[in-house]
């Protein structure tokens, strides 16, 4: 699942690839975009903010969010594609490489002056270098009766956790996502867990929290429902939260009911 780390892999992929080239071709495969042609402008930047990729051409940025299934991968020649063409959202040729964006969430061309507007308001990203520990605690804390694995989703907050790392740093504090911030012990330490884990998989290319990169044990709960937990043996357990009134979206959250009580 795209997350920050997979974003930050991915922009630094597309900087290998494509950053000082100059495009020699630009094929936007969504309607309202379709007539944008950057083909013989330079490419600039690519770079990521929280969940967000900006690829900056010219006085253009290309902005696409790969929400629950994109992916942008890189071809060299005489490679084909590995997934179907119809799939294809943008398609980006430089001399020797293809850059290629799959079923992708969002696909826009903005002015860069634009591109705060676009992507919207992010909090401190984890990554990123405006990186603030302060800031993002105190966002956090801002609202003490909401439920913590809300609060962590929330890209105004504290940008790049998704529902991966929701569900882990949930066990690794042993709180219940349910919980309440302000029930849910110290946000410098939240902050600081969340942080350290981000940096941790940035250049892996298997996301892993238990410290352990074998096959079905690399994570304490994500994708782990109705087997043992690693650390207490209790059956880890799935269901929902937000929807409803609460103005979040309903997600899927595991956790175990020995550790996180």
């Amino acid at each position: 699942m795209p997350e920050g780390d997979t974003v930050f892999q991915t922009a630094a992929r597309l900087r290998g690839a494509l950053e000082g080239q100059v495009l020699t071709g630009c094929d936007i495969r969504v309607p309202r975009y379709a007539t944008v042609d950057l083909t013989g402008l330079r490419v600039d930047a690519a770079l990521s903010r929280g969940k967000h990729l900006l690829i900056r051409v010219g006085a253009h940025s290309i902005h696409t969010h790969l929400k629950m299934e994109g992916v942008w991968e890189v071809y060299r020649p005489p490679a084909r594609w590995r997934r179907p063409a119809h799939t294809a959202r943008i398609v980006l040729g430089v001399d020797g490489a293809q850059a290629v964006g799959f079923s992708l969430g969002i696909t826009e061309v903005v002015p860069i002056a634009d591109e705060e507007k676009a992507i919207g308001p992010l909090g401190p990203d984890l990554l990123g270098p405006d990186w603030d520990a302060g800031v993002a605690a105190a966002n956090l804390a801002r609202d003490p009766d909401r439920p913590i694995g809300l609060a962590l989703l929330d890209q105004r907050l504290l940008a790049g956790v998704g529902n991966v790392y929701r569900c882990e740093l949930c066990f690794l504090r042993g709180v219940h996502p349910a919980t309440p911030v302000g029930r849910a012990g110290d946000p410098d330490a939240w902050v600081d867990l969340a942080h350290r884990l981000l940096v941790a998989n940035r250049d892996r290319p298997v996301r892993v929290t238990t410290g352990d990169r074998r096959r079905g044990r690399s994570t304490w709960v994500y994708e782990r429902a109705r087997r043992p937990c690693l650390r207490c043996g209790t059956i880890i357990r799935t269901g929902t939260l937000g929807g409803g009134d609460s103005g979040d979206d309903e997600r899927m959250i595991r956790w175990c009911p020995g550790c996180q009580r």
